[in-house]
């Protein structure tokens, strides 16, 4: 072999060489998971009534209320129906096409937003119920609000913080769990919590936003007034959805004597209970306020 041929060979290998450590090479696929996230309520550990297990939507999915296998309770008044809308305070429009209903209904004001004061005193002055719905830390780690409770608190922190949100809502005379999946499945911060209550004669309605959730236990053996969620209404933004969630806690009512059936200020649910009200009452359903079912007087 020439040296012209050896020189031509060598060139050779060296493109070939350069060109296979420089050729692209094939990136690695990472495959990202999105994970949607509640944007107001985060979802319940059910022991859900079916329709709700299925609901993967932004608001509390419903732990139900246990189907008695005892005798029923009789209720001499008829079947009894506590409807609260939580969250109030942020949606003034919607919140007072609640107001307008021409039934009892209680609505559940949160502190320290737009409208905190406004619609605690419409409310009131409508004679509807009025109730401080208190932020609690959550398990998805989603911030529940300004005011929140949290297990990191001291005892002396929560009844500081449980204090000052009350301060917030004076017309309110009880307080039921705004998110709290992971507060209210602890018995030392809701003894703190329900200490508070027991001092200003305040009765507790257990959003139930965790199945594990002592909080209606902790009032019982507390003293104070209490009483737990059967139903949500409004996991979906869906009329058809509230209506059937709404039949659904009528039907509790008329089990179990009363029922109590937490929704927000969705225009679809305003509109699902617009259209309940005349079907519910003619089945017999009374609607009374939230208190009422507590024992409280």
């Amino acid at each position: 072999m020439g040296p012209l041929v050896s020189l031509i060979v060598l060139i050779l290998f060296a493109a070939i060489a350069g060109w296979w450590l420089l050729r692209p090479k094939p990136h690695s696929v990472t495959h990202y998971v999105f994970h949607t996230l509640a944007p107001s309520a985060e979802p319940a550990t059910p022991a859900a009534t079916p329709v709700e297990t299925a609901a993967a939507t932004p608001l509390p999915s419903a732990a139900p209320a246990a189907t008695p296998t005892s005798t029923p309770a009789v209720n001499p008044q008829g079947p009894q129906l506590a409807l609260i809308v939580d969250d109030c305070g942020q949606w003034i429009a919607t919140e007072r096409g609640f107001v307008a209903l021409d039934i009892p209904l209680t609505l559940s004001v949160l502190p320290d937003v737009p409208y905190t004061s406004v619609i605690a005193t419409e409310a009131s002055d409508a004679g509807k119920g009025v109730m401080l719905h208190l932020p609690m830390e959550t398990l998805s780690g989603l911030n529940p609000g300004p005011g929140k409770v949290t297990t990191e608190m001291s005892d002396a922190q929560i009844v500081a913080q449980v204090q000052s949100d009350l301060a917030e809502v004076p017309l309110a005379r009880g307080v039921n769990n705004h998110e709290g999946s992971k507060a209210s499945a602890d018995p030392r911060v809701m003894r703190a919590v329900i200490g508070v209550l027991a001092e200003h004669n305040l009765f507790f309605i257990d959003s139930r936003t965790n199945a594990a959730s002592v909080g209606e236990e902790t009032a019982r053996q507390m003293g104070v007034p209490t009483a737990g969620r059967d139903v949500f209404l409004d996991n979906r933004a869906d009329v058809a959805y509230s209506e059937a969630q709404l039949s659904q806690a009528a039907a509790i009512a008329q089990r179990t004597g009363s029922a109590i059936a937490i929704g927000h200020p969705r225009p679809t649910t305003l509109a699902a209970v617009r259209a309940m009200i005349p079907k519910l009452q003619a089945l017999g359903i009374r609607f009374v306020l939230a208190q009422d079912l507590t024992g409280k007087n």
